[in-house]
């Protein structure tokens, strides 16, 4: 690899496992520095911060509550006093929660949760990031194929807060353009993952439901984020990117 992002410092919220390990190990691999962020499982993260420093960057692994803003902009300043810079912000960190409007049988606390962590965590750690990042610097969001489609009920909470995440994207794109910090929102389809796999009892259907035929893999979702956050995109910002496998064509 011709490691572009050697000298960078790339902040990741939520690697510890799936999406998010795989783009911490990809932008690690372009030669990035790594900061992480993990709710639990230190036995995991500490896996993952193993895996990444053998490919010769430095890496800081870090627990924090994304449902907790303090915790989360905690975390980006120590991120920045740990490495002397911040570079890169990817906000992967996410929850899947679902109820159908009404239904009394609905978790409410975890509904409520859910927004904290999709989109407060991702304000918290927007607003603790720019004051830190360098002019030219790169800003990605995880977001999902459900905000602008709904395909079962229930789904109404987890669709609407990563909405949100989208259309923070296009503001902030217009309030950070002046220092050509991009701001772009990568949306997956069905990615296999522990949460998601592709050998489920529903794998079949979802297959059929993307044009590919298939489930996508996070290193596939890895490989956009790494071309956001790379030179060859300086010129994209506010952007909504499906990585689908064509379920929204």
């Amino acid at each position: 690899m011709t490691q572009f992002l050697r000298g960078k410092v790339a902040l990741i919220t939520g690697a510890s496992r799936g999406i998010g390990a795989a783009i911490a190990r990809r932008l690690a691999a372009e030669g990035a520095d790594i900061a992480f962020s993990y709710a639990s499982s230190p036995e995991r993260a500490k896996a993952v911060a193993s895996e990444i420093e053998a490919l010769g960057v430095k890496v800081l692994a870090v627990a924090a509550d994304q449902a907790d803003s303090d915790a989360v902009a905690s975390f980006v300043r120590k991120a920045h006093e740990h490495f002397g810079r911040l570079d890169i912000l990817v906000n992967n960190a996410g929850v899947f929660v679902t109820g159908v409007i009404g239904d009394p049988q609905a978790d409410i606390a975890e509904l409520d949760r859910q927004q904290a962590i999709n989109i407060g965590g991702v304000v918290a750690a927007v607003r603790a990031a720019v004051p830190l990042l360098t002019d030219g610097g790169r800003i990605v969001s995880i977001g999902t194929m459900f905000a602008i489609r709904a395909p079962f009920p229930g789904i109404g909470g987890y669709a609407a807060s990563k909405a949100a995440v989208a259309a923070y994207g296009r503001a902030w794109a217009r309030d950070l353009g002046p220092r050509h910090i991009t701001v772009n929102t990568i949306q997956p389809g069905p990615i296999n993952t522990e949460l998601n796999p592709e050998t489920s009892d529903m794998a079949s259907m979802v297959k059929q439901m993307t044009a590919l035929g298939r489930y996508g893999q996070p290193e596939e979702v890895a490989a956009a984020v790494a071309f956001l956050v790379g030179p060859d995109a300086a010129y994209i910002t506010g952007a909504t990117l499906n990585v689908d496998g064509g379920q929204n064509s």
